[in-house]
């Protein structure tokens, strides 16, 4: 059997082009308030520095007069004309959609983040040109420069692409190797990596897996027995959590297959027609189901992955 070869087509066009900024029209109007947001004056920080990074997309106008209709870049836009700049490097789309641009991001991850800056500090650009483009203090570049100092390779390879405080790293670093790599194990079982439930994950931490077990902080309002209950459910937790990942992805599999079978039955008219007026009970059941699993998102972590 043979697979007919398809043709890729190309979202833009080859090369960027020079489009003067009177030519480009923008097809929604920023809020006012834009201007005071701390994401513009970050990006306004960044241009006046090192320049545009990242080309604003724009799409040719259809009637052939030279006006270009923005697609993507309308802060970048904004802060090109505060500016006083007069034209701009582009990306030409093929298409005019702009979903693609607001829905399939790819946001920064932390760890990433951090080897940027290790990249660009092995280059040679000072820490405080970097602070100064992305327009925060130079001592939160430090901070993230060093992320990974006492975390294990493990938890960095677990985190490289997960959206983590600074903070959250901070709690893992008071944890020896194995009990860092089962703390995130659970973050990510949970999708949850914020700073709280670090630091409820280092209180339910005894004494023999932490770094410094002298410098154990006493969680205020509980008692000794209250901790150690704690650390066991978190122990009890995590075996269950192990359980769970060996059979999810056969399980899922079932499920979709079973919902499905259950959709095309309920795409019978017959079928329908009968439990409609004999079993309304059995047929609002299985109408949930179908809803629950297959037009919604099956997994939640197939949101996170449309979010990113």
């Amino acid at each position: 059997m043979t697979v007919s070869a398809q043709a890729v087509i190309m979202a833009f066009e080859p090369e960027g082009i020079e489009v003067p900024l009177s030519a480009i029209l923008p097809v929604k109007q920023l809020p006012a308030s834009i201007k005071t947001s701390r994401k513009y004056v970050q990006i306004a920080a960044s241009i006046a520095e090192v320049g545009i990074i990242e080309p604003p997309v724009v799409a040719r106008g259809a009637d052939g007069s030279g006006v270009f209709l923005l697609v993507d870049g309308y802060i970048r836009i904004e802060i090109l004309k505060d500016l006083g700049a007069s034209s701009v490097t582009c990306l030409v789309a093929i298409d005019d959609e702009a979903f693609t641009y607001n829905k399939r991001i790819s946001r920064l991850a932390t760890v990433q983040e951090h080897k940027m800056i290790l990249r660009a500090v092995e280059r040679g650009v000072s820490e405080e040109r970097i602070a100064k483009a992305l327009d925060v203090n130079v001592e939160n570049i430090r901070m993230k420069r060093k992320l990974l100092d006492g975390i294990c390779p493990e938890v960095a390879e677990l985190l490289k692409d997960k959206h983590c405080p600074l903070n959250t790293f901070h709690a893992l670093r008071k944890m020896k190797a194995m009990r860092q790599v089962e703390a995130v194990e659970l973050m990510i079982a949970m999708n949850n990596y914020t700073v709280p439930y670090a630091e409820a994950l280092l209180a339910a931490t005894s004494a023999a897996d932490l770094v410094s077990p002298a410098k154990k902080k006493e969680i205020k309002g509980l008692s000794a027995e209250q901790v150690e209950r704690m650390q066991s459910e978190m122990a009890s937790l995590q075996r269950k959590v192990k359980l769970i990942e060996g059979s999810y992805g056969p399980d899922q599999l079932k499920l979709v297959v079973a919902c499905r079978y259950i959709e095309t039955l309920l795409g019978n008219p017959k079928l329908s027609r009968y439990l409609t007026h004999h079993h309304r009970d059995i047929l609002k059941e299985f109408q949930q189901i179908v809803d629950v699993t297959i037009r919604q998102p099956v997994s939640a972590h197939a949101e996170e992955l449309e979010d990113a």
